[in-house]
């Protein structure tokens, strides 16, 4: 800070001029210099000067904080980006892994499908050679019962 202006020859030959001696004029400016020294009072200009140096470093506080919000505005950008990229890939990873068993459903619906037709046709064939062969059993129950009446009659 600056210091209010003393001059301490210039004081001490005012005080001789006043009539004080050459000693003790040199004394009371020695003292009254020392006590400016020691005060090291403000002025008005050393407040003007922090002002403007506080208004300077806000002035490049708020320059860097306007940066940095730059900087996080893309940064949360880019990781926005990097974001949806990567969903967008697992969608896509997860849409084939679908279409994958989807296909695989079909398939072995389809497979499945076949195997009870064949079950169908099988169950038809046997049934179809059961019935014959309880056909042949009735007619040979009916003819052997024939038979037997026939018999029955004749001996009787």
């Amino acid at each position: 800070m600056g210091q209010v202006a003393f001059d301490t020859l210039q004081a001490s030959e005012e005080l001789e001029t006043a009539g004080i001696s050459r000693e003790q004029a040199r004394a009371i400016s020695l003292v009254v210099r020392k006590s400016h020294e020691v005060a090291d009072v403000a002025t008005k200009r050393d407040l003007e000067d922090v002002r403007k140096e506080i208004d300077a470093r806000f002035d490049k506080t708020d320059a860097q904080i306007a940066d940095v919000r730059k900087d996080l505005s893309a940064e949360i950008a880019d990781v926005r980006k990097d974001m949806e990229a990567r969903f967008e890939k697992h969608e896509a990873q997860m849409d084939a892994r679908f279409d994958k068993v989807d296909a695989r459903f079909e398939k072995n619906e389809a497979k499945t499908e076949a195997q009870i037709a064949l079950l169908r046709k099988d169950m038809e064939f046997l049934t179809s050679r059961l019935l014959i062969n309880i056909t042949k059993i009735i007619l040979g129950c009916v003819g052997l019962a024939s038979a037997i009446v026939t018999l029955v009659v004749k001996f009787l």
